[in-house]
C-alpha cells in the first residue's frame, strides 16, 4: 500500500563514509531568511570524511516557495539561483501556489504527478491506527517507497547540480522535511558527509518546522489524529531516513547502485558534483 504523509515524503541517506564522530549541527548555522518561505536552509558547511566542506551558498533545501513576499523574492533572486527543483504534486502546487516561480528566471523544473491520498484516507479511517506506533509504521513504509518514487525528480535535481551552470541549486517539497529531506541526504552522501552528519542535517526539521502550522494542513481521518499520534507524522525521525537507505541498499546493493540504476548518476556525474560544492 503506497503511503504518503502529509504533502512531503522522502529522504535517503547511505552508509557512512568514516567512523569519525560528526560535529553537532547548530540550526542558527543553516537557516537562511527568505521571507515566506518554510524550512530554507543551507545545506553547506559540513565537513567530509577526506577533509573537505560542502560550500555554503550552493545547495539549499526548503519546504513550499509558493508562498514568498515581494521581500523573500528578491531575497531568494539575491542568493544566485541559478536552478530549482520542486517536489511537490500538482494538487499541492495548485494550493500552494507556484505561478510566478516558472518565469522568475531561476531554472524551475517540476513534473505533474499525483499522490495517493485514497490510501492515507483509509489506513488512518481505522481507529487501530491512529496511535503513535502505526504512524511511526506508516512513515517507515513510506520512507521505504519515496526513493523510487521521487527518482524523476532526484534524477533532475542531480543533473543540475552536475551541469555547468554556477550559481546556486534549490531542492524543495512542501513542509521540505520528507522529499526533500532525502534528495538533501542524497547529495550530502554523494559529498562524502558522514552518515550520521547527514542524518544531524536530516533531524534539523524538527527545530525549523512548527508542526502546528503543519497539522493545519490535515484532513479528513487524518485531522481526527491525537497530538501523540500525529507527532511522527509532523516531524521526522532517524528511522526514517535509515529505513529509506536500507531500501536502496536492499533494491540496488548500495547507495551507489542506487544513484547508478535508478538516477543515472555514475563517477563522472558524481566527479562533477563534488568540483562544484566543496571546497
Amino acid at each position: 500500500m503506497r503511503m504518503w504523509l502529509l504533502a512531503s515524503a522522502l529522504l535517503l541517506a547511505g552508509p557512512a563514509l568514516a567512523d569519525t564522530a560528526p560535529v553537532p549541527v547548530a540550526v542558527t548555522d543553516h537557516v537562511v531568511k527568505v521571507d515566506g518561505a518554510r524550512n530554507f536552509r543551507d545545506a553547506g558547511g559540513y565537513a567530509t570524511a577526506d577533509g573537505h566542506v560542502v560550500r555554503r551558498g550552493a545547495f539549499y533545501r526548503s519546504g513550499s516557495l509558493g508562498q514568498l513576499t515581494p521581500e523573500g523574492r528578491q531575497e531568494l533572486q539575491a542568493l544566485g539561483v541559478i536552478g530549482i527543483v520542486d517536489l511537490r504534486t500538482t494538487q499541492e502546487r495548485g494550493r500552494d501556489g507556484n505561478d510566478w516561480l516558472a518565469g522568475a528566471g531561476l531554472g524551475y523544473w517540476t513534473r505533474d504527478y499525483g499522490m495517493s491520498q485514497g490510501d492515507m484516507a483509509s489506513y488512518f479511517a481505522d481507529p487501530a491506527h491512529r496511535t503513535p506506533e502505526a504512524v511511526r509504521a506508516m512513515m517507515i513504509g513510506a520512507y521505504q517507497h519515496l526513493p523510487f518514487e521521487q527518482a524523476p525528480s532526484y534524477k533532475a535535481l542531480f543533473a543540475k547540480l552536475a551541469g555547468p551552470s554556477q550559481g546556486a541549486v534549490v531542492v524543495n517539497c512542501t513542509a521540505g522535511k520528507d522529499r526533500t529531506g532525502i534528495a538533501a541526504a542524497l547529495v550530502l552522501t554523494v559529498l562524502g558527509v558522514p552518515y550520521e552528519t547527514v542524518k544531524q542535517d536530516f533531524l534539523l526539521s524538527n527545530q525549523t518546522i512548527d508542526p502546528r502550522e503543519l497539522q493545519k494542513n490535515l484532513s479528513g481521518p487524518i485531522a481526527a489524529l491525537s497530538p501523540a499520534a500525529a507527532a511522527p507524522l509532523l516531524g521526522v525521525e532517524g528511522d526514517y531516513l535509515d529505513a529509506a537507505f536500507a531500501a536502496m541498499r536492499a533494491k540496488d546493493g548500495s547507495v551507489e547502485g542506487y544513484l547508478k540504476t535508478e538516477l543515472g548518476v555514475g563517477p563522472v556525474e558524481i566527479a562533477a558534483i563534488r568540483k562544484r560544492l566543496l571546497a
